[in-house]
């Protein structure tokens, strides 16, 4: 590995796919009871945790900070690895901010090493696939430098489309106005949402029923999708698996030979969007 890359809990990769990354661990609270999910996603009990989000368990999350960075990045620079960082958008969080004030006092104190974070603008596999990426060119030797800028450009192409079941969780956290959430659940409307250009999480288009939102993301992946060698597909869902299982039908109907990976999604962000949550990932020509 030419230089270390770094992810965090929030990114949702199973332990397949977690060749030559390092991940920080996120911490949240549970009815008030500090909580520390690792990333270990392949043990995590999505079904147990969403769950008690159906029943009125408070979690509430909060952003890793600066001091966890230098901690950990310190003794990787002393050997004289330069490392990559895949951050959680800078849209919904302040770790990105956190991470680069980190970064620059860390490249202060080693001018000779290079430190770089990538701000994902989005979250779960939105960056997780970018650290697996990341780890690629590492594994490619490729130059710190070279690889950031790789990284940089292909953040536009790292597609992440997703539809809730509960608009209530969006409104906790002020991604919905009350009223929509009230008049959503009423009418049964459930938006397609995605992290735009600047990180934030918007709507891209409106539907009436579960069945419709789910083919609604088969939809965008099929005018969205690049044909490419690197394609990665990825499904991650709040405890229904079965909803999983229909949108991987009905993306392999549009490209049958692409193998795609589905995994609960993580507890870090799971806690804003909700169980019910159902996401695709991908590589596109653009958001």
């Amino acid at each position: 590995m030419s230089f270390a890359v770094f992810a965090d809990g929030s990114a949702n990769l199973p332990q397949s796919m977690l060749e030559g990354i390092s991940l920080l661990p996120c911490e949240y609270t549970v009815n008030g009871k500090p909580q520390v999910y690792s990333g270990d996603v392949d043990h995590f009990d999505g079904r147990a945790f969403y769950d008690a989000l159906r029943k009125g368990t408070v979690v509430r999350t909060s952003l890793l900070n600066t001091q966890l960075f230098l901690t950990n990045f310190t003794p990787l620079l002393e050997k004289g690895k330069d490392i990559i960082y895949i951050s959680m958008s800078s849209g919904i969080s302040g770790t990105f901010n956190a991470a680069m004030i980190a970064a620059r006092e860390l490249m202060e104190e080693f001018p000779q090493r290079f430190v770089h974070i990538v701000d994902s603008l989005g979250c779960g596999f939105g960056n997780g696939l970018l650290a697996v990426r990341a780890a690629e060119l590492s594994r490619q030797d490729m130059d710190a430098r070279e690889a950031a800028a790789i990284l940089d450009a292909e953040v536009p192409h790292t597609c992440q489309y997703f539809t809730v079941d509960d608009l209530n969780f969006l409104k906790k956290t002020g991604r919905v106005s009350g009223m929509t959430a009230a008049i959503g659940t009423v009418l049964g409307i459930k938006p397609i949402l995605y992290g735009d250009s600047t990180g934030h999480i918007v709507s891209c288009m409106k539907t009436r029923g579960r069945r419709r939102s789910i083919e609604a993301l088969a939809a965008k992946y099929a005018e969205k999708r690049l044909d490419s060698p690197d394609q990665r597909i990825c499904i991650s869902h709040g405890d229904c698996l079965e909803d999983a299982r229909l949108l991987e039908d009905l993306v392999h109907r549009i490209t049958p030979d692409i193998p795609i990976t589905i995994c609960q999604h993580e507890p870090f962000s799971g806690a804003h969007v909700g169980p019910g949550m159902l996401g695709l990932f991908f590589r596109g020509k653009e958001r």
